[in-house]
């Protein structure tokens, strides 16, 4: 994998494509929030400041105030790997998100997504 690369992209630029995947599901904006709140520790007003500040991958989640304890319980393959079984722990923190914002697009209830 060219982590890399990856790991320099703005989180605030990838953003808009996870809201476009979610919402032409019908899912929403404010559900999408949430599984990364959930995900990272920020909440609202500190996740909207780490889009303002254009922060790249790697400084969103070295600066994300806590990865939820249940993060190991995100199982399955995203982009051909499973992530459990991913061994750089940012990439598999970007792809434990991905794997999160395809299972929202999915249909998948919030309460399973958020592993509860």
């Amino acid at each position: 994998m060219q982590n890399t690369r990856v790991f320099k992209m703005s989180f605030a630029s990838v953003y808009p494509h996870y809201v476009r995947k979610a919402e032409k599901k019908g899912r929403t904006r404010e559900e999408l929030d949430t599984i990364i709140c959930w995900l990272t520790g920020y909440d609202q007003q500190t996740l909207q400041k780490q889009m303002d500040k254009q922060v790249d991958f790697e400084t969103f989640f070295a600066e994300a105030p806590q990865l939820n304890p249940n993060v190991t319980k995100i199982t399955g393959v995203i982009c051909g790997y499973r992530v459990e079984e991913i061994e750089d722990k940012l990439m598999q923190k970007i792809r434990y998100l991905d794997k999160l914002v395809d299972e929202l697009a999915k249909g998948r209830s919030m309460d399973k997504i958020l592993r509860t």
